[in-house]
This record gives C-alpha cells, structure tokens and sequence, in this order.
C-alpha cells in the first residue's frame, strides 16, 4: 500500500480520528470513560510481566507495561452490533461488560544489539501502566543497554515510554528509529492546524516526545526496509497512516511483530473484518489485518502483539472466516 493511498474519509474523522482517537493517541484511555460509567473494578497486573523466546541465534524478550479497562462501548467495534460483539466474548468466556486492554513491548536480543519495539507508557499513563522498566531490569537489562529503539506508530501508549513525565528521555543511549511515513503525517504543522479539535491533542504530545531529538538521535526509514541484519520493517497501513510492523528472522525461524494490526484478538482476529474504533482508516487496516494474518500463518511465524493478552507470544491459525492467536504455554 503506497503512502498516497492512505485517506481518511468523513466517518473515519468522526469516529476514528477524533472523537476517540484524540484522547488514545495521547496516551490514555480514562477520557473515554463516562462519567457515570459503573465501577468496573481494577484490572489484575501480570505479576511476572517478561517472557523469553529463542528465535535462532536471537532472542525475543515480551515487556509487559501494565494494562487498563475500559467498558465495552457500542462504539468499540465501529461496523458489528454490540450483542453480537458481547457474543464473541462470552463465547470465549470473557466479561461482556467491560475490556481490558494490555500493553506489551518486545526486546530483540541479536549479539550485542538490544532492539526496543516500542515503549509503553513510562509515567505518563494511568497506576496500572508504566511496567516496563521494571519488566526490563527483571529480565536482566538496564535502560542504558537499550542501543536502538524502533517505533511501529504515534499512538501515544507507543511513543509516550520514551520520555518521562519530566521529559528526559528514559533510554538515553539510544538511537530512536522511525517510520517515515508516519513521521510526516504528524509532524505536518498544517495538518495539525487543519485537524478538529480533539485530535489536535495527537499531534501535540507527538511533539512533546520527538521535539528537540538531533539527526543522529532520531532516524527515519521506510516501511519495507531492514532496519539492521536479521530485523525488517513491513508496511501495514490503515490503523495509522505509517503503522509498521517488523519481522526478525534468524536460522530459518520468523517473528512477526504485529503492533496494532489487531486491537484484542479475541475479537478482531477472529472477526477480521470488524473495525476498532481505534483503527484511522478502516477499510486500509481490514486488508493490512488480513494480509497480515496470511503472511504469519503461511510463513509458519510466531506472533507477538503489542495488545495481545500475556504473555504475548503465539502462534496464529485459521479458524473459520477468520483467525485464532494460541499464546504460548
């Protein structure tokens, strides 16, 4: 998909773009909480939150940032009907009522590279977000051993881990590595000028976190290109206009890191075709969400995704028109 081909058409503004996407892409999903929302109770935090896989010569380590809830609002899935949406759950035994939506990084350990796929929170998010770093040390690494941190989108439960709540960059060492097409749309000070209001939001904590980076601290590549040996980026446009995921290869053996190809499995890889409210261009994120699952199950890759339950990790299989994640034992 060519970066000209991406649009956002009037309802993905109103209902992805805006209304519910201002206050994602900052970061927190406590402003789409009604006021009168019943208390749903506190979501329980993985208590072991890091998760090591042998993927060759390699080394994939699933970071665990926390997660939150959030009640399953109609417009959640944009294009089912909510029954049918709370069907899916219960059929697989899981509240109908509410959403708990996880946070998970992935480490890519390749000789002496430590590569960051993605960043959480840090202490910008909500008190059961900002895990990682304490998942990170648990499993044996300091923020300093992080050389490279590469980012799949300007979502702000992405992007918002690499600075403090006091701005100071938490992996100082490391070279940010971005997808160019993402970074123009977002950066485009006419397009922030131009966007409703409750996506203006989006664009400015972009700016909070990628402002005042030098050249050498922050490089762009394109979606298609290997980021280092054994580590390549893959275009999957339509939840944003630059969402790319990565594929890490050693001996034969594949992971496919997704990001947010699917927002909850249990729901969207099994119903492909349902959009998340979340996703800016539907119709471009449906096709990348299928041609994405084929790719993973063709090529006999192990999955991780950064919402996908813990420990993150699996293997996809076709289950009738759609798709099943198996998490790892």
């Amino acid at each position: 998909m060519s970066n000209n081909s991406f649009r956002l058409n009037r309802r993905d503004l109103l209902v992805g773009g805006t209304a519910a996407a201002g206050a994602y892409m900052a970061g927190s999903f406590m402003p789409l909480i009604a006021q009168n929302a019943p208390d749903l109770g506190v979501p329980s935090v993985v208590q072991v939150g890091f998760r090591k896989q042998k993927l060759g010569d390699m080394e994939i380590i699933a970071l665990n940032d926390g997660v939150l809830r959030r009640p399953l609002a109609a417009e959640f899935v944009r294009n089912a009907p909510h029954e049918q949406v709370k069907e899916a759950l219960k059929s697989q035994n899981l509240p109908t009522e509410f959403i708990d939506i996880p946070f998970t990084a992935f480490l890519v350990v390749a000789g002496n590279r430590r590569v960051l796929l993605d960043t959480g929170f840090a202490d910008n998010g909500g008190a059961t977000t900002g895990r990682l770093m304490a998942n990170l040390n648990a499993a044996g690494f300091k923020a300093d051993d992080i050389d490279t941190v590469v980012i799949s989108h300007y979502h702000g439960d992405h992007i918002n881990g690499l600075r403090n709540k006091a701005g100071a960059l938490v992996y100082p060492k490391a070279k940010i590595m971005v997808p160019s097409v993402e970074h123009a749309f977002w950066m485009d000070d006419a397009r922030m000028e131009a966007a409703p209001a409750p996506m203006k939001g989006a664009f400015q904590a972009v700016r909070r976190v990628f402002n005042g980076l030098s050249a050498e601290q922050l490089q762009q590549f394109e979606p298609g290109k290997e980021i280092m040996p054994g580590l390549k980026s893959v275009a999957a446009f339509g939840h944003t206009p630059g969402h790319t995921l990565f594929v890490a290869e050693s001996k034969g053996e594949k992971f496919a890191y997704v990001a947010d190809v699917t927002n909850i499995p249990q729901l969207f890889a099994r119903n492909p075709d349902w959009a998340v409210q979340f996703d800016m261009n539907a119709d471009a994120a449906r096709e990348t969400r299928r041609k994405t699952f084929e790719m993973i199950v063709n090529d006999k890759m192990m999955a991780g995704g950064y919402h996908f339950p813990f420990p993150a990790f699996g293997r996809i299989e076709r289950l009738g028109q759609g798709y099943d994640f198996k998490p790892v034992a």
